[in-house]
């Protein structure tokens, strides 16, 4: 008999529970609690009572027993605190990338080539006729061959100058980075968590200049009443604090790490949401969170300058709506020649990332 035999349709049961699947909600709760196994543990046992997460033959049991196994976790076997290890935080940030990175991927958004092109090392799309001086590997053999025979036919085949198309390159410089994050108070206000999104973006920023450009420097400044630097270890375990918010002081301290640097390209990404609003005078903190006030802000605008003229361009990530506050982010961009992304949290990897790579590009002539 001839013909199709169709079956009632059974879809496969996608099986639950499985350390892959556990681990990857277990990295993402630890981005919540600021690194405390501990908690993220709680969370998921809870989690589990909810949804089902386990089955009867892997349970919370079997997990925790395989993330010390696969070296994710430390049991102290005095009081029992579990605590992650470097494996885990590294395991942090390529999570943090591959779920960044691949929503830029899929979105489509730019393309991260330069406005011109010239000598470098990374093709694009680009052809152009070949000119003196430039190089032979640049030259399209494929399509300089076509040309030829489109122009002189193929019975005597003949090539000319005209007939040689280049591929255009993209020159990819060094670049030193300072990664700026607020950490005032006004990060967890409002029943908005803005800290676990802007940790989340220097984790997988790192990441990826770590393993595809080994030879960029990132620093990672954080700054409330005082700045300081952070080293990428701290940052699974980054916290807000009672603080008012500093920019000058971020600002200065990047400013001086970016002077160490032996790179051209240099520049400052700030991630806050508010304005500044805390000046250090001295041993004494100069505070008014009341609007914006004059002292504060003209001085984070004299620092601005001051990084026009090192030659510093500051990119500033606003994630906060307030009409004013962005009135004054475009008065600090104006001053430092800069520039302003005002972003909702879900975007600001994408933004961030989209910048980094553009920022990279130079062209060579």
């Amino acid at each position: 008999m001839r013909g199709f035999g169709f079956s009632k349709f059974k879809p496969n049961q996608i099986p639950k529970g499985g350390f892959d699947e556990l681990l990857k909600l277990f990295l993402e709760l630890l981005n919540y609690t600021s690194g405390d196994a501990g908690e993220a543990l709680a969370w998921l046992n809870e989690l589990d009572k909810q949804y089902n997460l386990t089955n009867d033959d892997y349970g919370m049991g079997d997990f925790i027993d395989e993330l010390k196994q696969k070296g994710y976790l430390d049991e102290n076997n005095e009081n029992g605190e579990f605590r992650i290890t470097a494996k885990t935080e590294q395991s942090i940030r390529q999570s943090a990338l591959e779920e960044i990175f691949g929503k830029l991927k899929k979105s489509g958004k730019g393309n991260h080539r330069s406005p011109q092109s010239g000598q470098g090392d990374e093709k694009n799309a680009e052809r152009r006729e070949f000119e003196f001086g430039d190089s032979l590997d640049q030259i399209d053999m494929t399509q300089s061959i076509h040309n030829a025979q489109v122009n002189h036919g193929i019975g005597d085949f003949m090539m000319t100058e005209r007939d040689l198309e280049v591929e255009e390159m993209d020159y990819k410089t060094l670049t030193s980075t300072v990664l700026m994050i607020d950490i005032s108070h006004s990060m967890i206000l409002y029943g908005e968590d803005r800290i676990t999104p802007a940790k989340k973006v220097a984790m997988a920023l790192a990441e990826l200049i770590r393993t595809k450009y080994p030879k960029d420097t990132l620093d990672i400044v954080v700054f409330g009443n005082d700045a300081w630097p952070i080293t990428l270890q701290d940052l699974p375990y980054l916290q807000v604090g009672p603080y008012h918010t500093n920019t000058y002081a971020g600002l200065e301290l990047a400013t001086d790490l970016l002077r160490r640097r032996k790179t051209h390209n240099k520049q400052i990404f700030m991630i806050t949401d508010g304005k500044p609003t805390c000046l250090k005078e001295g041993t004494r903190y100069y505070k008014n969170s009341i609007g914006l006030d004059r002292k504060v802000v003209n001085k984070t605008l004299n620092m601005a300058a001051q990084c026009k003229r090192l030659k510093i361009p500051i990119t500033t990530f606003m994630i906060a709506k307030d009409p004013y506050l962005q009135q004054f982010v475009r008065k600090f961009t104006e001053t430092n020649g800069g520039k302003a992304f005002y972003s909702s949290l879900n975007g600001l990897g994408e933004y961030i990332f989209e910048d980094y790579i553009k920022n990279r590009r130079k062209t060579v002539r």
